[in-house]
C-alpha cells in the first residue's frame, strides 16, 4: 500500500460522513488524479481481500461502509448496541446536550473533560440527538430530537427542570470558571 492510499484510508476511518475527492486531495496535499486513483486502488484491494469493508463512492464523495454481506451482523450487533441501558458517561454528554444544545463536540468535550466522539455516534445512532453543520463556524452542533422530548413525556426542552437557568450561557461560563479556579 502506498503512502497516499495510508493516508486516505486513515482519514476515511475516522471520518463519519463521505467525504469529496477535493476534500481529500485536499488533506493528502496530492492532484485529484492521484487522490482517485489511490482511492480505485483501495476499492479494489478491499474487493479482493474480502474485506470487511468496503470503499464506495456516490458522485465524488466517498465513505469507507461495512460489506453488505455481513449486514445482519451488524444489524443484530447494532440492535443490542443502541438497545441498551445509556451509560453514565452517555446519560452526561445528552443532559449537557438537552440543557446546552445546540452545542458543538468542542463545548461538549470542555464541559465533560474528555473525547466524547464514541459517546455522540452512540447518541446519534439511538435517535436521541440530531447533527447540524454551521457553514458560518464550518463545525457540527449537536442537540436532542423530538423523540427523545417525547419519551421523557415533554411538550418541549424547556420543561425540563431548572432549563432556562441552566441553558443560559453566562452560567456555564461561571461554572467551567468556579470550576477552573478550584483546579
Amino acid at each position: 500500500m502506498s503512502k497516499l492510499s495510508s493516508q486516505l484510508e486513515a482519514i476515511l476511518l475516522v471520518a463519519n460522513k463521505p467525504v469529496s475527492l477535493k476534500d481529500l486531495s485536499r488533506a493528502v496535499d496530492a492532484k485529484t488524479a492521484e487522490t482517485e486513483s489511490a482511492l480505485n486502488e483501495l476499492s479494489a484491494e478491499y474487493e479482493h481481500a474480502e474485506r470487511g469493508w468496503r470503499l464506495i463512492k456516490a458522485a465524488s464523495n466517498y465513505q469507507l461502509v461495512s460489506s453488505g454481506e455481513h449486514a445482519d451482523l451488524i444489524k443484530n450487533f447494532l440492535k443490542t448496541e443502541v438497545s441498551g441501558e445509556l451509560s453514565q458517561p452517555s446519560l452526561e454528554a445528552l443532559t449537557i446536550i438537552a440543557y446546552r444544545g445546540p452545542v458543538s463536540k468542542l463545548e461538549l468535550e470542555r464541559v465533560r473533560g474528555v473525547n466524547c466522539s464514541l459517546i455522540i455516534r452512540n447518541l446519534l445512532l439511538r435517535g436521541l440527538i440530531e447533527e447540524s453543520f454551521d457553514k458560518h463556524k464550518n463545525e457540527n452542533y449537536y442537540q436532542v430530537t423530538l423523540d427523545f422530548v417525547r419519551f421523557l413525556g415533554l411538550n418541549s426542552i424547556d420543561e425540563l427542570p431548572d432549563y432556562n437557568r441552566l441553558h443560559n450561557p453566562e452560567t456555564l461560563e461561571d461554572l467551567l470558571a468556579d470550576d477552573e479556579k478550584a483546579c
